[in-house]
């Protein structure tokens, strides 16, 4: 998978957030919830009509490029926010912050981290093949489940969990948000897919081999089987289970999953009702061949998982986080190997099917010259 050159247009028009942030920052009107959430939407109205005016032609070939481009600005704030919270910097993001309390949340920072990092990288990367005019079909991909997974726990989190009173306007804004993914996929799944270098005899030959003779796949679907277990188990964990076991694991493996704020219940909800659905499609598109959706769609759990994972073992070890509910010391190397093969498996399965897909190719009639070759 080729990686797009940046685009340093975007890159510096989303620095400017720092400038913004630190004057809007001093005016105190600002500390009201309504005056977030009216002068966060001027905010944007203004960026995205500057980014129309002078990135017209970008537009009119993806319209995706201006979301790209307003979105990493976004992820400038975000960035900002979580390096506010752990005490980095001062003087940018208290008003905003005010706005949102949940930001404030050991998930909230840590959601902020992967906004203002890898979307923020993926941003600028696709917003360059926009303008190169290639493909970042896969990019997309992978974004497309980071941006899904990330608002499927914050948003529910934010109305079930402790701050569920404290909502303010501004939160309808991440609202909207709902509606980026839901067009940006459509358009990234239309995209066309890069053609492989795989005769009809090559992709007939590859499917004919057993799963003994794909050592790597049967390894994958070992842990696709294991890894169902546990997100079943940790799934029924959030349920309240009354198991001994279930009682042992939320209380000294843990313990987050009983933190009020209900991001690591949504989590593991999430976790049980979509991914633990698709491992046991995934497991099964490893055994027979021609199943083409899938490498497309271990992108997508890749990029949902990574993100997922990233924002759950660091709120379970943050100092936001009450000591109560963070992961006990002397239970550290368990959590850590069992939470990073949780998240490191998907990805694996990602880079097999982008390494190898003819097996999930749709079959093929063979190439009649060499079918005559062979006969003769």
């Amino acid at each position: 998978m080729d990686i797009p050159p940046l685009a340093g247009n975007i890159a510096a028009l989303s620095l400017t957030a720092l400038p913004v942030s630190y004057v809007l920052n001093l005016v105190s009107a600002l500390s009201h919830p309504l005056g977030v959430a009216l002068m966060s939407t001027l905010i944007l109205v203004l960026l995205f009509m500057s980014i129309y005016s002078l990135s017209h032609g970008e537009i009119s070939y993806d319209p995706l490029y201006a979301v790209f481009a307003v979105l990493a600005f976004t992820s400038v704030v975000d960035l900002l926010i979580s390096l506010q919270e752990d005490g980095y910097v001062v003087g940018f993001m208290e008003f905003y912050t005010k706005g949102e309390p949940y930001l404030s949340t050991a998930h909230g920072v840590f959601i902020c981290y992967w906004n203002g990092t890898v979307h923020y990288l993926l941003y600028l990367a696709m917003a360059g093949a926009i303008q190169k005019r290639k493909k970042y079909r896969n990019l997309g991909l992978y974004w497309l489940g980071s941006f899904v997974m990330s608002i499927l726990i914050f948003l529910p989190g934010n109305i079930l969990g402790k701050y569920s009173s404290e909502i303010r306007p501004a939160f309808f804004l991440t609202i909207l948000y709902m509606l980026v993914p839901c067009w940006a996929g459509v358009k990234i799944f239309k995209q066309s897919q890069a053609p492989t270098c795989y005769t009809p005899n090559m992709v007939q030959e590859e499917q004919r081999k057993s799963l003994l003779q794909r050592p790597a796949d049967l390894a994958l679907i070992i842990y696709l089987i294991l890894a169902g277990f546990f997100t079943l188990f940790r799934g029924l964990v959030v349920l309240d289970c009354p198991t001994d076991a279930c009682f042992i694991y939320i209380y000294q493996y843990e313990p987050y999953l009983r933190d009020p704020v209900a991001y690591p219940k949504v989590q593991m909800l999430v976790y049980m009702f979509y991914v633990l659905p698709f491992y046991v499609l995934a497991a099964y598109a490893l055994i027979f061949p021609g199943c083409s959706w899938l490498p497309d769609w271990a992108l997508v759990f890749a990029g949902a998982v990574g993100q997922a994972q990233f924002s759950h073992m660091g709120a379970s070890l943050h100092l936001r986080t009450p000591f109560t509910y963070r992961v006990p010391e002397d239970t550290w190397a368990c959590f850590f190997v069992c939470n990073l093969l949780y998240a490191l498996g998907p990805y694996l399965l990602a880079y097999r099917c982008l390494r190898s897909p003819a097996f999930f190719l749709h079959p093929l009639p063979a190439d009649p010259v060499t079918h005559d070759k062979k006969q003769n």
